[in-house]
């Protein structure tokens, strides 16, 4: 059996190989390794069933209290695409991940840890609190957000002119998915 990963075929032994390292704290994407901090880990205990690309964008919206004014994630609004560059669902707010067979998870962060690119949205550990649907979704109990690109809210521009106004933020990630082994 072989796998297309991000442009590379590997074969299951590979994929094995990666599915380990991985548990272990160090993520294959494309041709680089990925040290992922240790608050992110997955519980001992679970293994990596997919990884999944997002592309889309993070929205905020302008919210003030008294005279104070700040950007403040709505949501984010994201296309998910597989390891071979295939539409597999979407993410939204919840936050939600939705495949295309309908199966739906939602989760609470609760671990992050600053992305190594400073104009990236930080990583997360994300624990899944509800399932729906019967699909390749059902199992999943963690996710990791890594990987991250744009995303980040406006450093200025909310005020009292711009108070119930969104704007929207391109940004780019990976999300890992995990299941019990």
């Amino acid at each position: 059996m072989r796998k297309r990963i991000r442009g590379l075929a590997w074969s299951a032994a590979v994929a094995g190989a990666v599915v380990a390292v991985a548990a272990s704290g160090v993520v294959s994407v494309g041709l680089a390794w990925t040290q992922v901090p240790a608050q992110l880990q997955p519980p001992a205990g679970e293994q990596l069933m997919l990884q999944v690309h997002a592309k889309g964008e993070q929205v905020y919206t302008c919210k003030g209290e008294g005279a104070t004014f700040t950007w403040t994630l709505k949501g984010p609004e994201a296309q998910l695409f597989d390891q071979d560059g295939k539409e597999f669902g979407k993410h939204f707010a919840g936050p939600s991940w939705e495949a295309k067979d309908g199966s739906r998870v939602t989760g609470k962060a609760v671990a992050n840890a600053a992305s190594p690119d400073a104009k990236a949205i930080p990583w997360l550990l994300v624990n899944i609190v509800s399932h729906e649907g019967s699909g390749v979704l059902s199992r999943a109990t963690t996710i990791q957000r890594i990987n991250t690109k744009g995303g980040k809210a406006p450093a200025a521009g909310c005020d009292a002119g711009r108070a119930g106004q969104e704007v929207r933020v391109g940004y780019s990630a990976d999300y890992l998915f995990y299941a019990p082994k």
